[in-house]
């Protein structure tokens, strides 16, 4: 399955879309990018006059990428449905730089586990000065 054939699988459209595109994926990992446009809906008001991605954004991104996208991946490569429903379950999450307006991201996945729906990574998320935020994600698919 190619990149390109997993983002079109997502249930996200935008604006609510935070992946642009896969670069890697495997069974055991998953690489995806996303460039925060300047004119993104939540920057309006998240921080007047300096606006920055606010941390949740963040986190969906880094979900889209890790948990949804990657899963979408496993199960095609395990012969099973695509999920009907998917939800976010739990995070721990570190976050260590803004990232702002235009800002190109890197999300890149390790899967700690894939089984009976359940799906658990850890994922880093980095922008142009680094790592900008880092953790476990969990979700559930169905």
């Amino acid at each position: 399955m190619k990149g390109t054939e997993i983002v079109a699988k997502l249930p996200y459209r935008r604006p609510f879309l935070f992946v642009d595109g896969i670069t890697q994926v495997s069974e055991q990992s998953i690489c995806g990018q996303y460039t925060f446009r300047p004119d993104e809906f939540f920057y309006a008001g998240h921080f007047i006059g300096h606006p920055v991605t606010p941390g949740v954004i963040l986190l969906e991104c880094m979900a889209q990428i890790g948990l949804v996208a990657h899963g979408i991946y496993l199960l095609n490569q395990a012969g099973k449905e695509l999920p009907q429903q998917v939800a976010f379950s739990s995070s721990e999450v570190d976050f260590l730089l803004p990232v702002y307006p235009g800002e190109l991201v890197h999300v890149q996945t390790e899967l700690q586990y894939f089984r009976l729906g359940i799906i658990k990574s850890r994922v880093e998320l980095r922008g142009k000065n680094g790592v900008a935020c880092r953790g476990m994600l969990s979700g559930m698919m169905k």
